[in-house]
Parts: structure tokens; sequence; C-alpha cells
């Protein structure tokens, strides 16, 4: 029995008010009614988890943004405006991203990563590890880069943890409004292809064959299809066009559609 699609859907800071967001999860969650051949994942703000949650049909998953590299402390810590894996469990949340360049742009390392990675794990919810270069550069210097990133970014991460953590590739230059460019399928299967390899390299061929990987990079309801049928992914990481419940509702169907003409 084949594996369903993942899709991810990150609000990033959207929506403004905590009556949109529940409108909007609602919006999406219907969209994702019938779907059969997918999981949808909707990530949120932090502070709208709970009151997405008690509007929350079965459709759909909750999803983290981020996540602390703390542990819950037992005492008073120096930790304010952390939010921590246990924090999210408690609230449903069954995913969380990692590692997101947004993130690394204010300052977040590969070590901070790993440690995050660890910390999710251990509160039995899934970690979605992304990963991506800033530039394609003619010499192949970002071939290097991503190699880095990814063994950095797992650390210490055992062999029996690598199956429970998603992989989701964001090309920095194919994101967001000032794309240098988008990305092609083609491109973006050497680019599993390679990922595959670098965690073969350390966790073996059959756990790396086995990773979902994720796209994220300026998917829309036009690219989406190409992407599933040419780029060797399990699904899609989706900021901008997720808040969007119409664009996002047909980048469902298109999923769906891919999945159900398999063979």
């Amino acid at each position: 029995m084949k594996k369903k699609l993942i899709i991810i859907a990150n609000w990033k800071m959207n929506p403004p008010t905590v009556l949109e967001a529940k409108k909007l999860f609602s919006a999406i969650c219907r969209s994702a009614r019938r779907l059969r051949k997918i999981n949808v994942v909707v990530c949120p703000p932090s502070l709208f988890l709970g009151n997405v949650r008690n509007s929350a049909m079965s459709q759909c998953a909750l999803g983290a943004q981020d996540v602390s590299v703390k542990s819950s402390p037992s005492g008073v810590g120096a930790y304010t405006g952390e939010v921590s894996s246990a924090m999210l469990a408690s609230l449903g949340v069954r995913y969380v991203l990692v590692g997101h360049s947004e993130r690394r742009t204010l300052g977040e390392t590969d070590a901070m990563v790993s440690q995050k990675i660890h910390a999710v794990i251990r509160d039995g919810l899934t970690p979605v590890l992304c990963v991506g270069e800033a530039v394609r550069d003619k010499e192949g210097e970002y071939l290097h880069f991503l190699r880095k990133e990814i063994n950095d970014s797992l650390g210490s991460v055992k062999k029996r943890d690598i199956s429970k953590i998603i992989m989701a590739y964001e090309p920095i230059w194919a994101v967001g409004k000032n794309a240098e460019r988008a990305d092609t399928p083609d491109e973006l299967f050497e680019m599993t292809i390679l990922i595959r390899k670098i965690i073969g390299e350390s966790y073996g061929r059959s756990i790396a064959m086995a990773l979902p990987i994720l796209y994220g990079g300026s998917v829309d309801e036009n690219n989406a299809e190409a992407f599933l049928l040419r780029g060797g992914i399990q699904g899609f990481l989706v900021g901008r066009a997720s808040i969007n419940p119409d664009i996002f509702g047909h980048i469902l169907k298109k999923a769906e559609s891919v999945k159900s003409s398999e063979h």
C-alpha cells in the first residue's frame, strides 16, 4: 500500500486575527474533506494553535512553525517567550517545522536545529527538517553547502529515529515574491536524488529511499502537478499560497488527482 502524500500549509505570520485564522483553518479542512490520498497539515502562528484546534476537523492535522531548543523546565528558567515541544504536544500538535530558512536567517544554526529535532522526537512529534541553498552557483558549491547543512542539522540523530523525520527541500532562491526564478521539476528531481544519497551515506540506502521529501518553492496550482509527477517528492510545504484557501484547495485537488492516477 502506497503512502499518502503530505501537504503542509505554513501560514507564517498570517492572518492578523484569531477569527480569520479559524475561518481559514475551517476552509482548508473543508477542501481536504474528500481527500483520501493526502495528509493535510496546517501550521498557523503558535498563538492561534489552541483556537484553531477548537474548530478542528479530522481532515487536518496541526503543525507548529517553530519550537524551542529547550525542554519545559521543572523550575523557573531563563526562557521567556519560548515554546517547548511538550507544550505543543499538549495542544494536539503533531508536526513541527524545524530549520526553516526564515528562522536560519534570524540566526538559527545547524547545531540549534539538531537540538530542536531531538526535542521534537523525544516528545513524540514529527520534525519537518527544512533545508535548501541560497544560490545555485555554476561551480556547484551549493551541493557542498546542502550536504553540510543536512549532516550538521541531523547531528547525532540515531538511525532508529531517522524514520521519524520528514525532509522539506526549499531552495531559497526560488522562494517568495523576490524569487530569482522558478525551480523546475527536473532540477528538483536531481536534488531529491542528492538528498537521498547524503542520507544513505550515514544511515543506509533503505532508510534514505523511504524518507519522505517535500518541496517548497513558490508552489501554486499551476506547477504542483508537474512537481509531483517528475520531481521525485512526496508532497509540498506551501507558504504564501496556503493563506488563500481557493489556491491551496486547487493544489490539494491536483495532488489527489496525481496520486489517484498512480498504478
